[in-house]
């Protein structure tokens, strides 16, 4: 019976290996295409490939057993669970509509809101200004209530003067921004990197500490090239993979 074939890692020897095993494969497990095996292949191959001991190997198997992402059966193998959650794409277009598409689909809430001195590494987008608003909230899935990022916005205060704190829990910022508020969105500029998860977003996405996540900078700007908002999201690695779309 052929076997799941996972992605390979090199491995930093000051993190403890059965973790960065067990992330990899989680990783490559929810990123799985549906034709791919169900079958992993046996400790022992799995240890080789992987460069680590079997007892290293087996301990990265128990936790993503413990998760669910795996079944393990004596004497027929180690099985990934056909119904593990794949990650959902977080996508970069080349679209105002495509973004707030993306930010679409989940309960939103509030966390805080406020204004603060211009963040040391935001000050490049924000010359002008001495101070910006600030909104901090956390996104969970529709129908299982899971928290699957958390999301903070500068805001330039002329512009945040107009937002009502409740179209930001039924609406997306960028959606707000352009048919409430009526600022004009002429681009955003995207990034997304690949982070370990920090003490508080790991509290708030409930995902271990130094467990990966997606890093996403956004950046709103006008006709003028004025920036008027940067989202800096935080999603959870086990929920969303990152894909960028490409159009003429």
């Amino acid at each position: 019976m052929t076997s799941f074939a996972p992605d390979s890692i090199v491995l930093n020897r000051k993190l403890p290996l059965w973790y960065q095993v067990s992330q990899s494969l989680r990783a490559s497990i929810l990123g799985r295409s549906p034709e791919d095996p169900l079958r992993l292949p046996t400790e022992e191959r799995l240890a080789e490939h992987y460069g680590v001991s079997v007892l290293t190997m087996r301990q990265a198997l128990k936790e993503l057993e413990d998760e669910g992402l795996i079944s393990r059966h004596r004497r027929r193998g180690t099985f990934i669970e056909p119904a593990a959650r794949r990650g959902t794409p977080v996508r970069l277009f080349g679209s105002v509509d495509a973004i707030v598409a993306q930010q679409s689909g989940m309960t939103t809430e509030l966390l805080d809101r406020g204004r603060t001195a211009v963040p040391a590494q935001l000050a490049e987008y924000f010359p002008d200004l001495a101070e910006v608003a600030t909104y901090h909230r956390l996104r969970r899935d529709e129908e299982s209530g899971e928290p699957t990022n958390h999301a903070r916005n500068y805001v330039r205060p002329a512009l945040a003067r107009r937002i009502d704190p409740q179209d930001l829990v039924r609406s997306p910022m960028t959606k707000v921004l352009r048919d409430v508020v009526g600022a004009d969105i002429a681009r955003i500029t995207d990034t997304v990197e690949a982070r370990l998860a920090d003490p508080e977003t790991a509290r708030l996405l409930q995902v271990p500490l130094l467990s990966p996540i997606l890093h996403y900078t956004g950046v709103s700007y006008d006709a003028a090239g004025r920036v008027l908002d940067v989202a800096v999201i935080h999603y959870r690695g086990d929920r969303f993979s990152f894909t960028v779309t490409l159009a003429e």
